[in-house]
């Protein structure tokens, strides 16, 4: 396990129709809508840059405890944004937990084994049920899933994802929307000494909405170290940005194939290294956000009401969800220190960031009673603000 009837005016009442469509047209860009968020208790103001940093398999016991070997993710973040202590992982083992993160997709039984063989999936049922789940079994989602990077491009928004290590070794991957070929044996799942990054771990690859343009997947699922250059500006930087260390730096490896310890010292490095980059970018100070969480923990604990389709499997595999992992939210709309014990998880994860960008539910992230991040998180109005790109 360490591892989306026309009435017909009589010709005389033609120019009062138009006149008070005009004035009403008027009016409607005059006064701005109300975003989604602040109906649902979020920042009257919502983030318009979003940053996801995914590390794994841990425990919040371990990770945010008193003698956590993450000292940094543990003890020096939360001092300077909010810790969620009840945030909860869905399923076991790591893929289906980052496929929930963009889509709502509940596990199915390959996803739970992290895809060994990167396959096509399968409808058992045609169409979607009630809860905008597909019903079948496989690893490569129809084009008809959408996720949430779909739903910012469409909406004229940015997105990408930042892989480290994709394309260290171009035999294995490509340097830009790198993955296996479908239906082959999935050779990323193991690291290298010279390349360890993982498709399991990067849940873009996994649905045909995305990788099958591929000039448009390459210019948005990219190695990581094109977020250094992307960092310099708030017209570069994207509003949503999925970071994804290596099978090292995130800890799912201990010890690492290149000899680095690994697990949460490796991870906390990682930290270390990036987030002070992020914090310190134009578009975070402007209106950004970042959440630092894992993808699943080492029980099968579950909240929120989490549920599953009819006929998959419980998405713990031994339980009901994925465990509590907590989480941990920096961004100048929260004020440092915070501490929420308000149940979250990844589904409302999603449908937090969809609220944010006046999106619609996908998946389970639209499940009737799922609470966005609230004003447990968002306590703080910001002194200066930009405008939103």
């Amino acid at each position: 396990m360490r591892r989306t009837t026309r009435r017909f005016w009589p010709r005389r009442f033609a120019f009062v129709a138009a006149a008070l469509l005009g004035a009403s047209l008027m009016a409607c860009a005059a006064v701005p809508r109300a975003h989604p968020s602040a109906h649902a208790g979020g920042p009257a103001h919502a983030p318009r840059h979003v940053f996801v940093i995914v590390l794994e398999n841990e425990p919040f016991r371990v990770t945010f405890g008193e003698h956590s070997p993450a000292p940094y993710l543990a003890h020096g973040l939360p001092k300077q944004g909010a810790l969620l202590t009840q945030y909860f992982a869905i399923g076991h083992l790591s893929l289906d937990n980052y496929i929930a993160m963009i889509s709502g997709q509940a596990p199915n039984h390959e996803t739970q084994e992290d895809c060994h063989v990167f396959s096509e999936f399968v409808r058992s049922k045609p169409g979607f049920d009630k809860h905008g789940q597909i019903r079948g079994h496989g690893c490569v989602y129809p084009a008809d899933v959408k996720t949430l990077a779909n739903q910012l491009q469409d909406a004229g928004f940015s997105w990408k994802g930042y892989m480290e290590d994709m394309g260290a070794d171009p035999a294995r991957e490509a340097a830009a929307c790198g993955h296996a070929k479908i239906g082959e044996v999935d050779e990323t799942n193991h690291a290298s000494p010279d390349d360890q990054y993982a498709d399991k771990h990067n849940p873009f690859v996994y649905f045909h909405s995305i990788i099958d343009d591929e000039a448009d997947c390459a210019a948005h699922v990219v190695n990581l170290d094109v977020l250094s250059k992307d960092l310099q500006s708030v017209a570069t930087t994207p509003n949503f940005a999925y970071i994804t260390p290596n099978l090292c730096h995130d800890g799912h490896d201990a010890p690492c194939r290149n000899g680095e310890p690994g697990g949460l010292i490796s991870a906390d490095r990682f930290l270390r290294e990036w987030v002070p980059r992020i914090l310190a970018s134009p578009a975070f100070r402007q209106d950004g956000l970042l959440i630092v969480t894992f993808d699943e923990g080492t029980d099968a604990a579950a909240c929120c009401g989490e549920t599953r389709p009819a006929g998959a499997p419980q998405p713990g595999k031994f339980g009901p969800g994925g465990g509590r992992i907590g989480a941990v939210v920096l961004s100048p709309f929260v004020k440092p220190g915070t501490v929420s014990h308000q149940p979250y998880n990844h589904y409302s994860l999603l449908r937090s960031i969809e609220d944010w960008f006046g999106l619609p539910h996908l998946g389970y992230a639209g499940q009737k009673g799922l609470r966005p991040f609230g004003p447990d998180v968002f306590n703080h109005e910001p002194h200066t603000r930009g405008s939103p790109p």
